[in-house]
């Protein structure tokens, strides 16, 4: 059966370390995330068309990144990855774009649980059960 490949995956140098090509996918797709909720958020205050095309693109592309990363690293890895640097990077862009402060009794939850999911990213995984 024949494929039909209309957008191939990513192909990244084999000599770059795992580690290093695990961080590079999830910094992308972070960013693309964070760009197309900019654009959503854009969108639906300002009714901007352009940021609507935008935003829509970047998930496309998010999409493209993310089953490209498939390819180097484990889906729990490069999720975990994504999902704690994207929220790093919304509280920043709200913090400083949106000028929304968030209390620090909530700053306080936040660092718990990102320090929570970094754990689950970086934590060594014990064998399987017997």
């Amino acid at each position: 059966m024949a494929t039909l490949d209309v957008l191939p995956l990513i192909k990244l140098p084999s000599s770059w370390p795992l580690p290093v090509v695990a961080t590079l996918c999830m910094a992308a797709l972070a960013g693309l995330d964070l760009l197309g909720a900019i654009a959503a958020k854009e969108w639906a205050e300002r009714n901007n068309t352009v940021a609507l095309v935008l935003g829509a693109l970047s998930f496309v592309v998010l999409f493209w990144v993310y089953a490209s990363a498939l390819q180097y690293a484990e889906l729990a890895v490069v999720t975990m990855g994504w999902i704690v640097l994207l929220q790093v990077g919304i509280v920043l862009v709200d913090r400083i774009h949106f000028d929304n402060a968030l209390p620090a009794d909530k700053i306080a939850a936040v660092v718990v649980i990102l320090a929570a999911q970094g754990y689950l990213l970086l934590a060594p995984s014990g064998g399987t059960p017997a």
